[in-house]
């Protein structure tokens, strides 16, 4: 038995390697949002900045995991089953529960979820060990949950305080340097600097370096003793070296942006590295315990060895240490959760990531309403002063940034002194949550939350921040129920169990490699948006839209194919599938209206006028055709899960060769629109006129069978009597698509008034 538990330990160990590259990969967005989102430097030196200070960090930590140890459980009142049990469901739930954030794309706290697993965990084993008869204990001393009730101060402190302070400390700072930093620097950018790495140093004294390795209790005490000189004498020498630096031509702001970043990934290892490889190191030093002084009874063996303290071997830190420098520089999902942060603290509007809520909604209300208050009640002079020097329309960003340097230094400065405030506190302030919601306060005070964007902005900070409450309930919920199985299943279910959750980590690594490959073919949007010449918009517009309605049309020819072919051959499987498939195309049809419309804003005045009306009507069509399929879908769908008579012959072979024409109809206009021929075109439009009065025809026999039929055939032929009108609005919308098509693929002449005609033609469109 006992070479069985050693085979545990190993493969906890196994899991580490996973976890210590999942956890990276979310844990990324903590220091390196501010350098990516400012174009501080190219990414692969941002990355090689952030790998220097993980692996140091990582090699100079003390490994020390006292919440694994003795933090959340008494270890005295539990045995190395129980702990071993406790151990395996912590790795197990820690991977999976890490990668679902990952993947889509959120930032969590790795120290939430590593304590709520080691609650719930212990929490389900502490009511197994009270529920035995001979049982004394109560749950007191089996659970401690101080650690935990500690932990979620910390998440309320945190993300109150950063989001408040960003916004006051950015708001401050824009109005020193504007937007038009880089020529209003003079003598404030040496004080800046200066204050800037003084604050970043203080965060490294407290926060980065206190637990590490080298930090003897002495060495610790003189820091103490002589922190505020240690500070002067940084203040001093940071803002005479940065005041040089300038007048050298070298960018204060990149310095600062680089040195937090330094500052914060080795803060990141150096104190988060126990999260990921505490639990092996303390199962290993649980087996040696058992090992030398268990007698081959596991359930009967106490760990009370783990109320002690315990150092990590040098060569264990180094190779966690390598591992996630791998993990950082060749995770794609790091780059995805960095993307989160990045995208919803953007200077400018693009690709929003989420949509709206009605909480969001109501914020965006209030905030409205109150700015409305506060324009009405302030003094002109004030308010023309700090709109002067709060235009965003002047913005020095660097080329492809999402906000300029002077952000991303407030940022990093700010972050770092909240955590290192914090620690000095004795406030357990977690390096995500302050992090993230300063990007989110500085974006908030520059004006980087416009009306058209703000509702999806606060909806995505909502949903991350739901996301870091989820991660604890999930956690301790998920931890429990997988401690109970391997609990009462005993060895066989634990290893299952890792297995279970390593075969699920590499499916969802492709299935993200696959999303991801989708992402990044849509590069012509990004190409549009950064396009400066806009005579070169159109050109590239008409392309994208083409391809966007090319594509629409072939999913709407084999909808229409599935629908029509489920309801025909009751096919439940078809009708299901193609209720998912409308229901996502909905969604997919509203993100590209609105990335087409941030491209249609790029166009000359001209142009856009004259192409808004047909780009807007071959969206609404487009709509209209997703809304008929679905009506068709859910009137069949009903029909053949009730299990009720299916089309009658006479109206089989006809409804067949129908079906047909429509999808060959649809098949045909998107080749059409693929070479774009204007008399295939048009030849199309008048296709779909015949195919209407087709419709139209067996419609009249379906009247004929509802007023002379049988009355069991009321329930089928009121089905296909739906089918054909919405067959035919579908083929009426597919009509005016195919107008808009073609007027949008005309060359756009120069802007004009319209004339009477010319109303008359676009209001004859909506007809």
């Amino acid at each position: 038995m006992d070479i069985v538990f050693l085979g545990i330990v190993i493969f906890l160990f196994i899991l580490a390697v996973f976890d210590l590259s999942v956890g990276v990969s979310n844990d990324a967005v903590n220091f390196l949002t501010s350098a990516v989102g400012s174009k501080a430097a190219s990414f692969k030196r941002i990355i090689f900045v952030a790998a220097i200070g993980v692996f140091i960090g990582a090699a100079m930590s003390n490994g020390m995991m006292d919440v694994a140890r003795h933090g959340i459980f008494r270890p005295e009142n539990l045995s190395f089953y129980d702990v071993i049990a406790i151990f395996m469901a912590v790795m197990v739930t820690d991977i999976i529960l890490l990668d679902i954030f990952n993947s889509l794309g959120m930032p969590t706290s790795t120290t939430v979820s590593m304590v709520f697993e080691l609650l719930g965990a212990t929490f389900v084993v502490a009511l197994f060990k009270i529920a035995a008869p001979e049982s004394t204990f109560g749950m007191g001393d089996l659970l401690n949950t101080e650690k935990a009730l500690s932990v979620i101060l910390g998440i309320f402190l945190s993300v109150a305080i950063a989001f408040v302070f960003g916004t006051l400390v950015q708001f401050l700072s824009r109005l020193i340097f504007t937007f038009e930093y880089k020529s209003r620097l003079k003598w404030k950018v040496g004080l800046f600097g200066g204050i800037a790495c003084t604050a970043i140093v203080y965060f490294m004294l407290l926060k980065g370096i206190k637990d590490l390795s080298i930090m003897t209790p002495e060495v610790k005490g003189w820091i103490s003793a002589n922190t505020a000189i240690i500070l002067g004498i940084c203040l001093a020498g940071f803002t005479l070296l940065s005041q040089i630096l300038h007048l050298l031509k070298v960018n204060v702001f990149k310095m600062v942006v680089l040195l937090g970043t330094f500052s914060l990934a080795m803060a990141f290892a150096g104190n988060d590295l126990v999260n990921f490889i505490g639990i092996p190191l303390t199962s290993l030093a649980s087996y040696q315990d058992y090992a030398a002084n268990g007698a081959g009874n596991p359930g009967a063996f106490n760990m009370v060895s783990l109320n002690g303290p315990a150092d990590t071997p040098f060569y264990f830190l180094i190779g966690a240490g390598m591992i996630m420098v791998i993990a950082l520089a060749t995770s794609r999902k790091a780059r995805q959760v960095t993307r989160t942060s990045v995208g919803l603290s953007a200077q400018n509007q693009g690709d929003e990531m989420f949509g709206s809520s009605r909480i969001g909604r109501k914020l965006v209300r209030g905030a409205l309403n109150t700015y409305g208050w506060i324009n009405e009640h302030a003094p002109s002079g004030v308010k023309r002063w700090i709109a002067k020097r709060m235009d965003p329309s002047v913005s020095q960003a660097e080329d492809g940034a999402a906000f300029d340097l002077v952000r991303g230094s407030v940022n990093l400065m700010l972050a770092s002194m909240l955590i290192a405030w914090g620690t000095s506190m004795k406030l357990p302030l977690s390096t995500t949550f302050v992090t993230f919601m300063v990007a989110m306060g500085t974006s908030l005070a520059d004006r980087a939350w416009g009306r058209e964007s703000a509702v999806f902005r606060i909806t995505g900070v909502i949903s991350v921040i739901g996301g870091w409450f989820i991660t604890a309930g999930m956690a301790f919920i998920g931890a429990g129920i997988v401690v109970c199985l391997m609990h009462k299943g005993g060895v066989p279910v634990m290893i299952a169990g890792g297995i279970i959750s390593v075969v699920m980590l590499i499916r969802s690594n492709i299935r993200f490699r696959k999303k991801q490959q989708e992402t990044e073919k849509d590069t012509l949007f990004q190409t549009i948006l950064s396009t400066e010449d806009k005579t070169e918009v159109w050109p590239l517009l008409r392309i994208y839209i083409n391809e966007k309605q090319r594509m629409f049309l072939q999913f709407a020819a084999q909808t229409y194919s599935d629908v029509t072919a489920g309801f025909i051959n009751d096919n439940t499987k078809l009708l299901s599938r193609s209720e998912k498939a409308l229901v996502t195309e909905k969604d997919v049809l509203k993100g590209q209206r609105r990335k087409l419309t941030l491209c249609m804003r790029l166009l000359p005045t001209g142009t856009a006028m004259e192409k808004n009306t047909w780009f807007h009507l071959s969206n609404n069509m487009a709509m209209s055709m997703t809304y008929s399929l679905r009506r068709i879908n859910e009137v069949c769908k009903e029909h053949v899960e009730n299990n009720f008579r299916p089309l009658p012959m006479q109206f089989h072979d006809k409804f067949m060769r129908l079906c047909e024409k429509i999808n060959q109809t649809i098949l045909d206009s998107e080749k059409a629109i693929e070479v774009y021929d204007p008399e295939t075109i048009d030849s199309l439009r008048t296709r779909c006129d015949k195919v209407k009065d087709e419709l139209t025809y067996s419609t009249r026999e379906v009247y004929d069978l509802l007023q002379k039929g049988d009355a069991s055939d009321l329930t089928v032929a009121y089905v296909y009597l739906n089918v054909l009108q919405e067959s035919q609005e579908f083929i009426t919308s597919l009509r005016k698509l195919l107008r808009a098509v073609g007027k949008l693929n005309l060359a756009p002449s120069s802007y004009r008034s319209f004339s009477h005609h010319e109303t008359r033609e676009i209001d004859k469109t909506r007809d």
